[in-house]
């Protein structure tokens, strides 16, 4: 039969096709490879290349005199407090360039829900966010003073989130060295330095607990936070947002967390990258320790994105 067809093709001059098998093959295969590694590198580029927040995570600030004002009664404290003079250099170089300082809200409102227009006055900056957490005395004692030299010195105001645990707030009959009170958390939040956010009641891993006291380190820090600051704030703006301790969660703190929470952070040393974002309780941050420097942390900070549009994404 095939050479019936090739004579056939001779005399009417028409071109033989010739069918190979293996060869048909092997150019499939590579035209799955190449469209595969085509897909790989698409979606290497989207990620590298999407809209990022960096999300700084501090704990204590050591004082310039005092090297652990605070510190004495929990072991990893000194190795994750940061030194004053490093955040200064910080914070005056993030001012100074215009940076603006998110609360966890306009976090959530601009960029995670997507639920509000970016101010116009905010077009053009680049975002950042500082968060601090489990209440150290020494965010008052040693951060404030630098605001507000630096708010005097340039004319802007710059702002910290505070991830609190309510449950090791000093008390009026007990005051502490090592924890924030009541009191100073009003004088902060009144200066407008201060996002007071929640960091669970008593700092307890929540994957480590029963569902009675997931529900009640999760709802108790929201009341008594709340509690707190009544008469100076509304209560939907504080406590409204929530950073996991130890940065642990899983499928059920993350569903119990969404019965009081909009949103909720890890503590994963990972850029948010905000776009399409599918979990709101999986929130990234980078995590800081006197092992990066200002200027580490300035370069950071530069990996965000300029917000040139009303949806970046």
């Amino acid at each position: 039969m095939t050479a019936v067809i090739e004579r056939l093709a001779r005399l009417k001059r028409i071109p033989t096709v010739s069918f190979h098998p293996q060869k048909s093959l092997r150019f499939s295969v590579r035209v799955l490879l190449a469209t595969a590694v085509l897909i790989l590198a698409t979606s290497l580029f989207s990620y590298l290349t999407a809209p990022r927040i960096p999300i700084l995570g501090f704990h204590g600030i050591q004082g310039l005199n005092n090297p652990q004002p605070g510190m004495t009664q929990t072991p990893i404290a000194p190795k994750m407090s940061y030194p004053q003079a490093e955040i200064e250099k910080l914070l005056d170089y993030l001012v100074s360039h215009h940076y603006w300082f998110l609360s966890a809200q306009e976090l959530y409102d601009f960029f995670i829900a997507e639920t509000q227009e970016i101010p116009p006055e905010h077009l053009g900056q680049k975002p950042i966010l500082l968060s601090f957490d489990d209440s150290y005395k020494s965010v008052y004692q040693n951060l404030v003073p630098i605001f507000e030299k630096l708010e005097a010195k340039y004319g802007q105001k710059a702002k910290a989130v505070l991830f609190v645990n309510p449950g090791t707030l000093a008390q009026p009959n007990k005051p502490s060295t090592t924890y924030l009170s009541c009191n100073d958390l009003r004088a902060g939040f009144q200066s407008g330095f201060y996002d007071i956010q929640s960091h669970g009641l008593n700092h307890k891993n929540l994957t480590q607990i029963s569902p009675a006291d997931l529900t009640t380190e999760l709802a108790a820090a929201q009341t008594q936070l709340r509690a707190c600051l009544a008469g100076i704030a509304p209560p939907d703006a504080i406590a409204t947002h929530i950073a996991y301790p130890f940065g642990a969660s899983n499928p059920q703190v993350e569903a119990a967390t969404a019965h009081y929470y909009q949103s909720a952070f890890l503590y994963n040393s990972r850029i948010l990258r905000f776009c399409h974002l599918k979990n709101h309780y999986a929130l990234s941050r980078l995590s800081v320790n006197q092992a990066k420097s200002a200027q580490r942390l300035i370069e950071m900070a530069e990996r965000s994105t300029v917000m040139q549009h009303q949806h970046p994404c």
